[in-house]
């Protein structure tokens, strides 16, 4: 601000913000006009005033202005250093499901599979059955490890299981199976087991397969092991059932159903050899199979691995051949383990990688969404430095 001396009409710069040629314009309208000096020192002051007020409004709209873009940028910048964050994505472990199918005897083979497994760490949390499958698979799905399972297995009578009787349905009726495994599970309900399992059937009446995954245990391994003209027919509700091996040989659809997102196989099925199985049962149970070879070599095709442990030599009533299967299954099994952990890191690094790119892609998304929020602000929110809440919009 300029001082003037009113004495001696001489004016003391002392650091005024105007310009020099503004003061000495209105020094020398003072000189000349001869007016009084007092209006004139009014008018400087009043002129300088006005020079102190336009600064400070100048300063006050870029002060404004940084405040707004200071406010705005980091919180983009946070959301924006977010999406790279997400490279960090980790998922659940992948949920082993594992299919067993039928072949009378020789389903012992499923004990030794599930040994291997349980060694390696590889346990399976989904299961599904059919015929002898089914039997294995829900003392499994029970809680029962694979050698507990074993020693039932050992120890088994066949009494246990077989009860012969003469009529127009089958030889056996299949009641004392269905009570023997019934005990095993604490006669506990399907719901009620500790992991995921279905026991698959055929409902007579249509051809339609059926997976029971609810409801008495017993009564469904019953079912899914009735081999037509050997067993005979279940009745549950309206409709009549009979072994599963006719419309699913190895439930890996069913695995799926369940929930597993990798399917371990195990086909035990009897393959067409050219020789005489033999027996009533094993000519029924190798007819079944080859009515269901074509169906089941195309729903094995949507596992992810199937082991095939070699127990072709074992008939369908070798029951005493047990131990037998039971090493088949092991040997089967070890020889795809580096195969089976290869695969499941596979599944799981594109599980990670499809994860990663939709959480990239949605976070993207939020950011350029929030963007367009606060872009549509209006001026004066703008020069406050006022957000929007954009939370709703961004999500």
């Amino acid at each position: 601000m300029s001082l003037i001396n009113h004495k001696n009409g001489v004016s003391c710069n002392c650091g005024s913000t105007c310009s020099r040629d503004i003061l000495n314009r209105l020094l020398w309208r003072r000189v000349v006009s001869g007016c009084n000096r007092y209006p004139v020192h009014l008018s400087y002051l009043a002129l300088s005033s006005m020079c102190f007020t336009f600064r400070c409004s100048f300063l006050a709209t870029i002060v404004v202005a940084l405040l707004t873009a200071c406010s705005s940028a980091p919180r983009s910048a946070s959301r924006l250093s977010s999406v790279s964050q997400l490279s960090d994505i980790s998922l659940p472990p992948l949920r082993i499901g594992i299919a067993l199918g039928g072949g009378a005897a020789k389903g012992f083979a499923h004990i030794g599979v599930l040994k291997m497994l349980e060694a390696n760490g590889l346990a399976p949390s989904v299961v599904a059955g059919t015929s002898a499958g089914s039997v294995v698979g829900a003392l499994y799905a029970s809680g029962m490890d694979s050698f507990k399972i074993q020693t039932k297995a050992v120890a088994m009578d066949e009494s246990n299981i077989r009860d012969l009787r003469f009529f127009s349905g089958g030889l056996v009726q299949g009641q004392k199976l269905q009570n023997y495994v019934n005990e095993l599970v604490g006669k506990r309900p399907i719901e009620k087991l500790n992991k995921p399992f279905g026991a698959i059937a055929t409902r007579l009446e249509d051809g339609q397969r059926t997976m029971f995954v609810r409801g008495n245990v017993g009564e469904a391994v019953r079912a899914s092991c009735s081999i037509p003209g050997v067993f005979e027919p279940v009745t549950i509700g309206a409709y009549h059932y009979v072994d599963g091996g006719i419309t699913s040989p190895v439930p890996v659809d069913a695995v799926r159903q369940l929930g597993a997102d990798f399917v371990i196989a195990v086909d035990i099925s009897s393959k067409a050899t050219g020789k005489n199985p033999g027996g009533l049962v094993g000519t029924v149970n190798q007819s079944i199979s080859i009515m269901g070879q074509h169906l089941g070599e195309a729903e094995l095709k949507r596992a992810n691995i199937v082991i095939h442990p070699k127990v072709l030599d074992i008939g369908s009533t070798d029951f005493d051949q047990r131990n037998a299967a039971i090493l088949e299954g092991e040997r089967a099994t070890i020889a795809v383990i580096p195969e089976i952990r290869e695969k499941l890191a596979q599944l799981q690094q594109q599980r990670i990688q499809a994860a990663r790119k939709t959480a990239n892609q949605s976070a993207i998304e939020a950011v350029e969404s929030y963007r367009r929020c606060q872009n549509s602000r209006t001026r004066w929110e703008k020069l406050r430095g006022k957000e929007k809440d954009c939370t709703k919009s961004s999500l």
